[in-house]
């Protein structure tokens, strides 16, 4: 399950790529192992034009005592044997802890890259999969708003919504995905009331826009934070020579009549460099 992700741009940056104003209270930190508890920026439905800090790690308001779901399952109870062919209900509409933020709190959450281990190995063999086409991206979340009875204190906070896995987490092997968002399904995600509309996002990305690569299971500790936390341990598992720019470009509507994405509109590949890193974050 999706528990750990990246996030390493810079202010100027997430204010041009999601239309939005991050306050000057808030600083902003390169993140390379984001993990349940964390408090990470998020584009929440309350105030979507700015923004915020939650906590990663959902509490349902009505919770008598902190909790941290930092996953909410699309199929809910459904799919328990995680058929990534699996095309029937989306019972994430039903689960007490998620059936009031699937449908008026919802939230974009900003990422470079998340982290998955093995089905059977976990994150003592961990991947970094990251987009080809573009960086950064959301992630489809959800979000509520909890009071501890005894201190008073308010806290927000907020899940990662997932669905099955497409064929390249298969190749991990993994049997879960968090629901990726383009660009142009952000505005529904975050503003429409029309429940078909959102469950119909709740589906894998594609697999051939993406790609992974071993890292060091030196993740696994949350403490842990850096750079070389990323870093390649051994070959991706596609090879990005093959990556079909034709294909890609027709994925994105160029040469159909339709008007070009802003998701990387040249059709060029992406991929997670670490030069691309030390530009995020201004590192020489």
């Amino acid at each position: 399950m999706c528990g750990r992700y990246v996030l390493v741009q810079k202010t100027e940056v997430l204010e041009k790529r999601f239309n939005i104003k991050v306050p000057d209270t808030l600083e902003l930190a390169p993140n390379y192992n984001i993990s349940i508890g964390t408090m990470a920026p998020v584009i929440a439905s309350d105030k979507p034009n700015e923004l915020q800090l939650f906590q990663f790690g959902l509490t349902p308001f009505w919770a008598k005592k902190r909790t941290y779901f930092f996953n909410a399952r699309a199929e809910g109870d459904r799919n328990k044997e995680d058929d990534p062919n699996y095309s029937g209900g989306k019972d994430i509409l039903t689960k007490p802890a998620f059936r009031k933020p699937i449908r008026s709190q919802r939230c974009l959450i900003p990422c470079d890259c998340f982290i998955e281990g093995t089905t059977k190995e976990g994150l003592n063999k961990p991947f970094v999969i990251y987009l080809r086409d573009r960086r950064p991206f959301s992630l489809a979340g959800i979000w509520d708003q909890w009071t501890d009875e005894e201190t008073g204190e308010v806290v927000k906070s907020f899940a990662i919504v997932t669905t099955v896995a497409n064929s390249l987490l298969q190749m991990l092997p993994h049997h879960r995905s968090p629901v990726i968002l383009r660009e142009s399904e952000e505005k529904t995600w975050l503003k429409s009331d029309n429940l078909h509309k959102i469950t119909d996002l709740l589906k894998p990305y594609p697999a051939e826009l993406m790609n992974a690569h071993p890292i060091s299971p030196e993740i696994k500790s949350p403490k842990t934070n850096g750079k070389e936390l990323i870093n390649p341990v051994g070959q991706r598992l596609l090879s990005e020579l093959d990556y079909n720019v034709t294909t890609h470009s027709r994925l994105q509507g160029v040469g159909t009549g339709k008007k070009p994405t802003t998701e990387n509109p040249s059709g060029k590949v992406i991929g997670l460099s670490n030069e691309d890193i030390k530009k995020a974050t201004g590192e020489t």
